[in-house]
């Protein structure tokens, strides 16, 4: 009888391969990676984010400078950070945008909680925006149904490859998003700050944060100086109006002091006056 022969390769027996660890959102909330690494969890993966430009960068801090001002105008009680508040899209999905825009309650619902600092399903940030890199289709496509499954009433793509913002809203929550091109030669319109004016071409080729605060800081200086000068021109004028009033003063107190001594030099009353005008 023959034996068989079989190859060692034959017989041996495949070790199967490790599974990936799927994190769980909470072992998402805790982990701390590499220092100085943004990740993303999608669907339980851990996503590092990859580096941006210096003009990605710099139209963020535009955004979140701008949304600042206009929130200190108009007094609402909001707000706004950029890269540094997460926003959970699913189950085991938590999205970083650029920007998010969110009410102060929720703020200091939230502020002192440990681990990352992610807004969770009953903590709807009002605006979450988007700056377009590399990877287009993760804007424009997943992202996108992420945050309207999300229901997160207002989310803008920012494209400076094709110089325009889109703005997609649904503040209803009853049709899915709905969305407007806004072109170089047009002004956003949001659905939610009807008051927040910013142009596209601005957005797209913003100047830098600082510049605009050393900017600030001269007009406000400026209008200190301008302050200054009106509040000692109206102290020059309390002084003049002053110093005509202690004339007046001293001059009827002078007509008094003569009437009274012409009354007792017998002069009649009705002469009096004559002669106090003559003087």
């Amino acid at each position: 009888m023959t034996q068989a022969v079989v190859s060692a390769t034959e017989v041996a027996v495949k070790e199967p391969q490790e599974q990936e660890h799927l994190l769980t959102f909470q072992e998402y909330l805790d982990y701390e990676g590499e220092p100085g690494v943004l990740y993303e969890l999608v669907k339980g993966k851990l996503i590092p984010m990859g580096a941006t430009t210096h003009n990605h960068t710099n139209i963020a801090k535009f955004l979140v400078h701008k949304f600042q001002r206009y929130f200190a105008t108009q007094k609402l009680d909001l707000v706004v950070t950029g890269l540094a508040t997460g926003v959970r899209t699913e189950e085991k999905t938590s999205r970083i945008p650029d920007v998010v825009v969110y009410s102060k309650a929720v703020w200091n619902k939230v502020r002192h909680r440990p681990g990352a600092g992610v807004l969770d399903f009953d903590e709807k940030p009002m605006l979450v925006i988007e700056i377009v890199s590399s990877d287009r289709r993760n804007d424009y496509e997943i992202k996108r149904s992420e945050y309207e499954l999300a229901e997160i009433a207002e989310y803008w793509i920012v494209d400076p490859k094709k110089k325009l913002v889109r703005v997609f809203a649904n503040p209803g929550n009853e049709e899915g998003y709905r969305f407007v091109d806004f072109t170089e030669e047009k002004s956003i319109v949001s659905s939610q700050f009807s008051d927040f004016a910013l142009s596209v071409k601005e957005l797209l080729d913003p100047p830098s944060v600082e510049d605009l605060i050393l900017a600030e800081q001269a007009e406000m200086e400026t209008w200190k100086q301008q302050a200054e000068a009106e509040r000692q021109r109206a102290e020059a004028e309390r002084q003049r109006a002053e110093a005509e009033r202690q004339r007046a003063e001293a001059e009827r107190q002078r007509t008094e002091k003569l009437a009274q001594r012409l009354l007792k030099m017998g002069v009649p009353p009705d002469e009096i006056d004559k002669l106090i005008s003559e003087d």
